[in-house]
């Protein structure tokens, strides 16, 4: 094992952990992570869940209770989910104290089903602060066009907000107006800015994927030479976005006020090609103030033999523009690839809801018990 974790820490990038199950809550595996790879928080996603329940680890006690209950399907699912953050929030607790609400955190994502819809999203953000009940929660909600209005009213209540499927610079900046928006209506309502904290999960690995294949298709050397690169570059890109709006007027007035700037989160980054080296999307996106979010296989690839070498974002603002600008001018439309991967994002986590909620049914109509 290397000093890799330690080193990305010290770098300024917060290591957590894109996993979570009841049995890595019992078995004491996460605490273990927390003690020994310094991760220092949790996200979590419908796909995530419906893995961990459908592999049946610890939740028959409770599935059973809730079958004598009669309770919905849904409301099963919510009772599940929350008691898992609910119990890694607890655990991941004293991180949290001790740096100051920054990290140790615990992500909860709203029904997938809602994400083009605002007024259900703010209600089920609302629900789920109030049903997970614990201050290191951040609640998910998607990048889509109706999240943005809705990440600014839940920001505006208090509530802290991971906002999750982010994959264009365009509407990354939208985010960023979004939350300082909800900040100006927090502050405007007295409320205690201090309090609240934001994440803008900028997905990486699924760009190189998308855009990877049209290369391949374009199947000349100079497509070719290009693969591999968009993902590193449009994150990187989104790391210039992120240090102009934090450094702008409008964020000096919030400063002042007391209120934490938006730390951007590269999610996805367990590298789908093969021909790629397991930890390019934590070598290569090493900056001060982002959140890495790893799957388990990637945080362990990166305590193994990851390189890390300080700063990898801000020298290459340059040629991450280049490398853009190159595919663009092979006819690879930018603009189209990224509402492809959102529309993409948004079907495969209510995919995964989907699935769940079937799963949970049938393990429901199981354990109910028969009348008498």
């Amino acid at each position: 094992m290397t000093d890799a974790l330690k080193r990305l820490s010290d770098e300024g990038v917060a290591i957590w952990l894109d996993d979570l199950s009841r049995k890595r809550i019992t078995s004491g595996n996460l605490a273990e992570l927390i003690d020994q790879q310094h991760v220092v928080g949790v996200t979590t996603n419908p796909s995530i869940f419906q893995k961990a329940i459908s592999a049946g680890d610890g939740y028959e006690q409770q599935l059973a209770d809730l079958a004598a209950r009669k309770v919905t399907v849904e409301e099963a699912i919510r009772m599940i989910t929350t008691a898992d953050v609910r119990d890694a929030a607890d655990i991941l607790r004293p991180v949290f104290d001790a740096t100051g609400g920054q990290d140790g955190r615990v992500s909860i994502e709203v029904d997938p089903r809602l994400a083009h819809h605002t007024a259900p999203t703010i209600a089920e953000a609302k629900q789920l602060a109030w049903l997970v009940d614990r201050p290191n929660t951040l609640i998910k909600i998607p990048a889509t066009k109706a999240g943005l209005p809705a990440i600014t009213e839940v920001i505006g209540l208090g509530i802290s907000v991971n906002v999750t499927l982010i994959f264009s610079l365009e509407r990354y900046r939208e985010v960023m107006d979004a939350y300082l928006a909800g900040l100006e209506k927090a502050k405007a309502a007295g409320l205690d800015l201090s309090l609240i904290r934001s994440v803008a999960s900028f997905f990486v690995s699924r760009v190189d994927t998308e855009i990877d294949k049209r290369l391949e298709k374009l199947g000349t050397d100079e497509a070719k030479a290009l693969k591999g690169k968009a993902a590193l570059a449009n994150a990187r890109l989104a790391y210039q976005a992120y240090e102009e709006v934090f450094s702008s007027e409008r964020w000096a007035a919030l400063d002042k006020a007391g209120a934490n700037k938006q730390r951007p989160l590269w999610a996805s980054t367990g590298v789908k090609d093969p021909a790629y080296k397991d930890t390019l999307y934590v070598d290569d996106l090493v900056a001060p103030g982002t959140v890495n979010t790893m799957p388990e296989a990637t945080l362990e690839a990166t305590a193994d033999h990851g390189r890390i070498t300080g700063d990898t974002v801000r020298a290459g603002y340059e040629a991450a523009k280049a490398d853009l600008a190159a595919t663009e001018a092979l006819g690879i439309s930018y603009d189209e690839v990224v509402q492809v991967l959102e529309d993409e994002g948004v079907e495969k986590f209510e995919a995964s809801w989907n699935d769940l909620l079937k799963s949970t049914e049938a393990e429901l109509k199981r354990l109910a018990p028969s009348e008498g």
